[in-house]
């Protein structure tokens, strides 16, 4: 693994946090808790948004990984083609359903006492616009990881990541509408999508000579093997999601939309310490999948050096923040600083420790090809949440998500040490 790789993702992760860590008090102050809020759950529906793309952005990283491993990257192009037509199809589907789901009266479900009923159902139809655009870059992403373009990937992600803060914060200066800031995001999302489909065929050019724009067909045969692993990834990437997210819907539901920034403030605060976790599994995954075709004997101590500094580095790094925590949500909230958010944020470090030593166990059972071990771990999980997360939130209010949420991060954690293990 090059530490240039880890540079330039960690680059493409830090620069959007310290943009969100000056736009958000400025966007409270601005549009409110309760718009501030469901500008939260916008956010929260684009990341969800990736799961669209059937899991097939990973399947095409495996697949590439593994045929560049093999010295078969004639078919490389086919996989690309392939994997973009499906998550097309996916993309649009979930458009449809989105502005069903609007028509019929889905923002009743949302408990807001001053937005406009009118303002919250053309942000959904936004959101809904987006959706396509989302699932097909999670794909085209997965074709530049799958050739370790870190830099072309971590150049876009800051410049999406500065827009979907900075976006919504300067239109707030003209007007606090619903609508008018999430229209940012679409515009953003939809810019993605074109960048990263350049960076995706510009891989094809740059490393593959016999590469011709002809070569870039739909085979049902490919289709048939990305599902084969695409196919338990988007469990995972239905269920994992979901489970990620869940609890802010809840909150909006059980408690109210201004009690979804309680918990979101330091959620965003405290989940951002995984972008160097993130910065290096992205490069495990695709790096680890080639190592155990090429050199087998190599990839295990090669996992277990990183696991080793992760940990190390994780538990500095959580360790630290529980302590500094009032500090750091007093200066950086000021006027809107909430005592309940320090205890929320507390709580959700010792999730984001496991969540960090997890996310290297997942990254080695997708590089094995297993992405059916994940799968049934969410499978099992998720039921278990929902109810843990429903009487935890009637219990101990927005404190008590942040309860649920580390206790089934850290259960999968162990649940995922537990089946990488049984690996040789």
């Amino acid at each position: 693994m090059k530490l240039a790789h880890i540079g330039w993702n960690l680059f493409g992760l830090i620069l959007p946090l310290l943009i969100a860590m000056v736009a958000i008090p400025h966007l409270i102050s601005s549009i409110g808790n309760e718009r501030f809020g469901l500008l939260s759950l916008a956010w929260g529906m684009m990341s969800y948004a990736g799961v669209l793309d059937l899991g097939i952005g990973r399947a095409l990283t495996q697949m590439v990984s593994r045929l560049r491993g093999q010295n078969m990257t004639h078919e490389v192009p086919v996989a690309l083609a392939t994997a973009a037509r499906i998550t097309m199809t996916a993309g649009l589907l979930g458009s449809a359903a989105i502005i069903a789901f609007a028509m019929l009266g889905g923002t009743s479900f949302v408990k807001a006492e001053h937005i406009p009923t009118t303002e919250i159902y053309y942000s959904l139809i936004l959101l809904a616009i987006a959706l396509p655009a989302q699932a097909m870059s999670a794909t085209y992403r997965g074709m530049n990881e799958a050739y370790l373009n870190f830099r072309g990937i971590s150049i876009l992600r800051v410049s999406l990541g500065t827009v979907n803060f900075a976006g919504p914060l300067l239109i707030s200066f003209l007007t606090t509408n619903l609508a008018w800031l999430i229209a940012s995001l679409v515009v953003s999302r939809l810019a993605s999508l074109f960048i990263f489909r350049q960076l995706a065929l510009g891989c094809l050019e740059k490393n593959e000579p016999d590469y011709t724009p002809e070569a870039l067909v739909y085979s049902p045969e490919t289709a048939r093997l990305l599902f084969s692993f695409g196919g338990w990834v988007t469990v995972s990437s239905i269920i994992s999601p979901i489970m990620v997210q869940i609890d802010r819907f809840m909150i909006a539901s059980m408690i109210s939309a201004a009690a979804v920034t309680v918990y979101v403030v330091p959620y965003e605060l405290v989940a951002q310490s995984l972008i160097l976790v993130g910065a290096i599994s992205s490069v495990i995954f695709p790096t680890l999948t080639r190592l155990m075709q090429e050199r087998p004997r190599e990839w295990l101590p090669y996992f277990q050096t990183w696991l080793f500094r992760v940990g190390a580095m994780m538990f500095i790094v959580t360790s630290s923040l529980i302590i500094l925590m009032p500090f750091i949500l007093k200066i950086w909230l000021k006027g809107h600083f909430n005592p309940t958010s320090v205890e929320v944020g507390q709580i959700l470090c010792l999730g984001v420790f496991s969540n960090a030593l997890g996310s290297m166990y997942y990254a080695l059972l997708h590089a094995r090809g297993k992405a059916y071990v994940t799968a049934k771990i969410h499978m099992f999980e998720l039921p278990l949440y929902l109810t843990f997360v429903y009487f935890a939130l009637k219990e101990f209010g927005v404190v008590g998500a942040a309860m649920a949420w580390s206790a089934r991060i850290t259960l999968d954690m162990l649940l995922l040490t537990w089946n990488a293990r049984k690996i040789k």
